[in-house]
């Protein structure tokens, strides 16, 4: 028996019922479960792919010749057990590092598997955010559906060891980790993870085909900052990563950050000029939502473009 869908509760971060609403569907989604085997993308760097399963992330692992990292967990216990049995199978004994590419529960709520298993590293920012959210986010997650419920039963979440400011550098043997703190733009906190100045992994600063997540929950949750997102997007566009690992979705190369930056530009732009011309928030949100829907129509979770909509809006200039 499928059981009924309650009204979505989220612990204080929701938006308004019309932007509850407005949320992606995942109620009859596949099992959020991180499975399959690590695929080589570069030497010695490694992705768990998503398979495009929603509420599961890619996860990456890197491995030196004295060390591995991991980057992101999945979602609870078991999905953060998955990742470790994959990651100690890699390094062959080697010692273990985890890293987080942001608070959110699909990428860092299965951190407690790592616990006593590898050196956590979170920048200070970051860190900060989860305790200040985490709760509130399980709570919101449990709603999505009775699957996702299941992962977060009696989650905990990981202290890092380790904490850094801005930049840190993990030497792995032969190759080099290069963890960078962006602040505020799809989280309070996003991380990035560059390999060897060759493969980026972005967490959701960008994700492939798929409309970027702007958790825009006002009053309550406000931290995604369109503008420096789009700042951090072209730094990124700087560092001419050939590989490009997002968040979600298929694993792939620079134009993926050059097409979700011109996306938020383009949105950027349209809420500006819809406010200067004195268009409510609702109706420069409905505008530049069917335009978008009709510019990006191979893109998954136009949910989304509302939010980010918004967020611009509220940040403009008023008229």
């Amino acid at each position: 028996m499928t059981s009924a869908k309650p009204p979505l509760t989220t612990a204080g971060l929701s938006p308004d019922p019309a932007g509850r609403a407005a949320l992606p569907d995942v109620w009859d989604a596949p099992p959020p479960v991180v499975q399959g085997e690590p695929v080589e993308v570069s030497d010695g760097v490694f992705v768990i792919p998503d398979n495009r399963v929603p509420i599961v992330p890619n996860i990456g692992l890197v491995v030196g010749g004295q060390a591995a990292l991991v980057i992101d967990t999945g979602l609870g216990r078991r999905n953060g057990g998955y990742v470790l049995e994959q990651a100690r199978r890699l390094a062959g004994g080697r010692p273990l590092y985890l890293t987080i590419t942001h608070f959110h529960p699909e990428h860092g709520y299965g951190a407690q598997a790592f616990a006593d298993a590898a050196t956590i590293i979170y920048n200070r920012a970051q860190r900060d955010e989860l305790r200040r959210k985490g709760a509130a986010y399980v709570d919101m997650f449990k709603g999505l559906s009775p699957a996702i419920a299941a992962e977060l039963d009696a989650v905990e979440f990981a202290d890092p060891d380790i904490t850094y400011e801005d930049r840190a550098e993990i030497d792995l043997g032969g190759r080099r980790a290069a963890l960078r703190s962006w602040g505020p733009a799809h989280t309070a906190a996003d991380q990035t993870v560059l390999v060897d100045d060759r493969v980026l992994f972005t967490g959701d600063l960008v994700e492939t085909r798929m409309f970027p997540i702007a958790p825009y929950f006002p009053p309550h949750d406000t931290d995604v900052d369109g503008n420096r997102w789009i700042a951090v997007l072209d730094q990124l566009l700087a560092l001419d990563p050939a590989i490009v690992v997002p968040g979600h979705g298929e694993v792939t190369d620079i134009t993926l950050i050059r097409d979700v930056r011109d996306y938020l530009d383009h949105v950027r732009g349209e809420a500006r000029r819809l406010r200067a011309s004195g268009a409510s928030p609702e109706d420069a949100a409905a505008t530049i939502d069917k335009d978008a829907r009709a510019r990006w129509d191979t893109w998954a979770n136009p949910e989304w473009i509302s939010f980010t909509a918004r967020a611009f809006y509220d940040a403009s200039p008023p008229p």
